[in-house]
């Protein structure tokens, strides 16, 4: 483990995505750090995609949301 330096903006931006996510400081900046490389190394696919594979191999299933009438 380490320690990164990051710019003081950043830093607040991650504390207020902390609070609305429900996560720490770390965890958000983890989570940040793996989504971007996650989404840098398959360029091709979509964030909604990424986040479904990474539900998918940890085991998490949602039944589908039906289709709204609108």
């Amino acid at each position: 483990m380490g320690i990164v330096n990051i710019e003081d903006d950043l830093h607040d931006q991650v504390r207020r995505a902390s609070k609305v996510s429900c996560r720490s400081i770390n965890a958000q900046a983890a989570y940040w750090i793996k989504v971007g490389m996650l989404c840098e190394t398959n360029p091709s696919l979509s964030l909604s995609e990424i986040m479904a594979r990474e539900l998918r191999s940890a085991g998490v299933s949602a039944p589908p949301l039906a289709a709204s009438g609108a």
